[in-house]
């Protein structure tokens, strides 16, 4: 499939979302991204906003599957603003990729008004290890951190203490074990921590979990907006 015919099949889905298509050069790297505005933005409004990272290589093609199948339906149901970014050269977000931040969040938070000017970070696969790994580099810029699945790489203590005034949430499927061992060990250590950590294990579901995609993608914004989180 094209990534044309893919970027059409996305705009039918989120049907009168609009979704833009930008680019910046940051660090000597052009990074594409997508981003996701509500039904009737309003420039002057603040928004609730999602950076969500895509699974796999971090392709355009990833962006693509990502925006239509967990984010662009919903963010558009809810009022919520959503940037999807592509790997700048195939650099990936938790590897040389993560050199365009914290650039690029200043340029978002710049470019639209955000909620409290903080992001929920979430992400797929290798999407959710770099939502944890950005954010355990950059935390006065988020608010939650979702993986489905993901964890944090590299889980020094420093590194866990960064994630200390965040919401942890946390999906895998019960089939992916090598994925799911090591989120609940690391789920243990937030908790050892204090710091909250919801983690789901999707019965029947493999490394791609299908029960949060479509309507089950509401689930992913429930999380987020939910009032047992009491972080800033």
């Amino acid at each position: 499939m094209s990534s044309k015919l893919i970027l059409a099949l996305c705009i039918v889905a989120v049907g009168q979302a609009k979704v833009l298509d930008k680019s910046t050069t940051i660090a000597g790297m052009v990074l594409s991204y997508k981003v996701v505005l509500p039904k009737d933005y309003d420039a002057n409004k603040p928004y609730p906003a999602v950076l969500a990272f895509p699974p796999g290589g971090q392709t355009q093609d990833m962006v693509f599957v990502t925006l239509q199948r967990n984010w662009a339906p919903e963010a558009q149901r809810r009022g919520y603003i959503v940037v999807i970014p592509t790997a700048p050269s195939g650099r990936l977000f938790f590897q040389e990729g993560a050199k365009v931040f914290p650039e690029f969040v200043k340029q978002l938070l710049s470019d639209y008004k955000i909620r409290g000017n903080k992001f929920h970070i979430a992400g797929m696969s290798n999407g959710g290890i770099s939502a944890f790994y950005i954010a355990a580099l950059y935390p006065q810029y988020f608010v939650t951190v979702t993986g489905f699945p993901g964890f944090l790489p590299d889980a020094t203590p420093e590194r866990i203490s960064a994630l200390a005034k965040m919401c942890i949430y946390l999906h895998v499927g019960e089939l992916d074990t090598d994925w799911l061992h090591t989120m609940q060990e690391q789920a243990a250590a937030f908790r050892a921590k204090g710091i909250p950590v919801q983690m789901t294990v999707e019965k029947g579901e493999s490394h791609v979990i299908g029960a949060l995609t479509g309507d089950g993608a509401a689930r992913l914004f429930n999380e987020i907006e939910s009032p047992t989180c009491s972080r800033p």
